[in-house]
């Protein structure tokens, strides 16, 4: 007798084979058997004909803080996803010396848009090193299962201090830290993740410190992934640091290349397609480079009192430094500051970086004033063309006439559409970039496929359901030597989502006070998914999480090639 079988369900197995109708039983946490007339079980789920699929994997999260907290990693378990990876970017809390607490909390509220409050109150800091924070994890216990990276940034904190974000690191830091990072590998860390991203800021516009990282360092640290015979190298990637240096190091160490974030740039719509023709001459070189991409437009709510796509100019620092709010204020009224913006955002060749492009597509969400109560919902490169002012100076004037709290929403970057269709196609791409876990108050993108299941392959039909299945299942797993899951294959865990193919989609987004402290984040419910299971225990149903499943997910520490 088994312990549940899913009957009449159509079968994507993950693999990109044509789906298939029947049961599937399942035995502690494995598929046992698939087909037909499997016998007699504890538990029985009727599919009704719906599509029975390997939960998502999503390799581009940011639960590190948040999982100490929130075992269920809301709200990506609710969205179908079954196993995130954190630590993306290189900004983790592991390893961090006590004293570097509250600047790790700091720095993470500015770069990923997290409430200081929340981390304060909500993190558990029962750990130093990198090791006893993977324990923390498991002790507290996971309803996903989960991956996790070793930072960078948390590295550098360790061993310069206060100094990593303002100077390279000698000979002997480096490696100390390549001490820590061989230690994080033999724990069970997935691999090593940092940042050269310009816009990648941490308090008071100071550079996170992975950026203060020449050329010699990177080779170092991810040299140890050579040494260690695993992982995978993750990069977040600036304007200095090119697909052909990324190809030197795939040869220094032999191991697979993670980059982010690749969009199509309004500012420089052909450049994503210039960097994976690189990829594509190093991958005939024998080097492994992935590209990560995501299927949304991205697009995030912000003020102007906490202005996020904005502080990427360089132009803004004087802003960001400001003493308080009346020289904020002053700031923002000057010409001067106001001309280098401008000026800035005319520059070609910066990406991912606010343009003028995106003033056609950032919209008024909300206001505090009711005089401008008509102006919610309007575009404000309408607006400013109306009244016959430079967009970023009707924005800021706007702003300064009592709505520093407006809520606005822009989309950034993928908005054109047939462009993003030949990304999430191209051989060499993983779909992900939910962000999940950080931006909390901009975005949430963590029903990312959800959304490919929906837009991509049902309404547009830009691939078939399979391929769109395969995509965020055994691709990642594989990219990642994440053994026996990414499919429906007997011996495989049984990390399983069923849904409606006729409705499965993301709803609209809504606002939620879930954070410690009542502290509020963006959120979009699941359409037509059904249930989702992690190793064999469902964990949300046709309407909500289940608390009572407990923590079935676990922590994943082996990453050794498949041979």
């Amino acid at each position: 007798m088994h312990d549940l079988i899913i009957r009449n369900a159509e079968i994507i197995d993950g693999t990109g084979a044509p789906a298939q109708h029947g049961d599937i039983a399942i035995d502690d946490n494995r598929i046992t058997s698939i087909g037909k007339a499997l016998g007699s079980s504890r538990k029985e789920v009727h599919a009704n004909g719906m599509t029975l699929a390997p939960g998502i994997i999503d390799l581009h999260t940011h639960y590190d803080a948040q999982l100490t907290w929130d075992s269920f990693a809301t709200p990506s378990t609710s969205l179908g996803v079954t196993t995130v990876l954190i630590g993306n970017c290189g900004f983790t809390i592991a390893p961090c010396k006590p004293e570097h607490r509250d600047l790790t909390l700091r720095n993470l509220t500015h770069v990923e848009g997290m409430s200081l409050d929340a981390l304060r109150a909500g993190v558990d800091w029962a750990f130093e090193s990198y090791p006893q924070y993977l324990d923390l994890l498991e002790q507290k216990g996971m309803v996903p299962n989960v991956a996790s990276y070793c930072g960078h940034s948390s590295l550098r904190t360790w061993v310069l201090g206060e100094e990593a974000s303002s100077r390279a690191a000698t000979p002997k830091e480096v490696a100390e830290m390549k001490v820590l990072l061989l230690e994080a590998m033999a724990a069970g860390a997935v691999g090593f993740a940092t940042s050269t991203l310009e816009q990648h800021n941490g308090e008071n516009g100071i550079p996170m410190p992975s950026r203060l990282a020449d050329e010699h360092e990177i080779l170092q640290l991810t040299g140890a992934l050579g040494e260690a015979g695993k992982g995978v190298f993750m990069l977040t990637k600036g304007m200095t640091t090119t697909v052909p240096f990324l190809e030197k190091v795939a040869a220094n160490n032999g191991r697979p290349i993670m980059i982010a974030a690749m969009f199509v740039d309004p500012n420089d719509p052909e450049r994503v397609f210039r960097e994976f023709s690189e990829i594509e001459t190093a991958r005939s070189r024998g080097r492994e480079l992935w590209g990560q991409v995501g299927c949304f437009p991205l697009g995030m709510e912000f003020t102007i009192r906490h202005p996020y796509p904005l502080e990427a100019f360089l132009a803004w620092r004087p802003a960001i430094e400001a003493k308080d709010q009346s020289e904020y204020e002053r700031i923002l009224r000057d010409p001067s500051f106001r001309q280098a913006i401008k000026t800035e955002a005319n520059t070609k060749g910066v990406p991912n970086r606010f343009s003028y492009h995106q003033f056609d597509h950032l919209t008024i969400m909300s206001v505090a004033d009711p005089r401008h109560q008509e102006l919610v919902q309007q575009n404000i490169g309408h607006l400013a063309t109306v009244a016959g002012q430079d967009p970023f100076d009707w924005l800021l004037d706007f702003a300064l006439d009592g709505e520093m709290d407006a809520m606005f929403d822009c989309k950034l970057f993928n908005t054109q559409e047939d462009r993003v269709k030949t990304l999430l196609n191209h051989p060499n791409a993983v779909i992900t970039l939910s962000d999940a876990g950080a931006h909390l108050s901009f975005l949430c993108d963590a029903g990312f496929g959800l959304h490919l299941f929906g837009h991509w392959a049902r309404d547009r039909s830009d691939m078939t359901l399979e391929q769109a299945v395969q995509l965020v299942t055994s691709r990642p797993a594989d990219i990642c030597r994440i053994k026996h899951r990414g499919r429906l294959l007997p011996g495989y865990y049984a990390d399983l989502i069923l849904f409606d193919r006729n409705r499965v989609g993301r709803g609209p987004r809504r606002r939620v006070s879930d954070l410690p402290g009542g502290n509020t984040r963006v959120d979009t419910p699941a359409v037509g998914l059904h249930g989702v299971w992690v190793n064999g225990q469902r964990v949300v149903n046709a309407t909500c999480p289940l608390s009572a499943a407990g923590c079935p997910g676990v922590l994943l520490r082996d990453f050794l090639d498949l041979r």
